[in-house]
C-alpha cells in the first residue's frame, strides 16, 4: 500500500489550504470530500487547483483496447 497525506496550511487569515499527496486520478476528490463538508462545502471553496497526480492515471486501473476498428 503507498502512503496517502493530506498536508494543511492555516494562514494568518485563517485561509485553509489542503493538498491530497499519493492518491493518483480523481480519488483525490472523493479522498478529501469530508474535509471540504467540515471546511464549509462547495460555497467555502475560493479556488481548486489538479496537481500532476490527479493527471496520472489511477493504480490498479488499465484500460487497453485491442481489436479492429469498425468502418462506418
Amino acid at each position: 500500500m503507498h502512503k496517502q497525506d493530506i498536508e494543511i496550511v492555516i494562514n494568518a487569515k485563517g485561509e485553509v489550504t489542503y493538498e491530497m499527496k499519493g492518491v493518483k486520478g480523481g480519488n483525490c476528490i472523493a479522498e478529501t470530500e469530508f474535509l471540504q463538508q467540515a471546511l464549509g462545502g462547495d460555497s467555502a471553496v475560493v479556488e481548486q487547483q489538479k496537481t500532476a497526480e490527479f493527471y496520472e492515471q489511477s493504480e490498479g486501473y488499465v484500460s487497453t483496447w485491442a481489436g479492429e476498428a469498425k468502418d462506418e
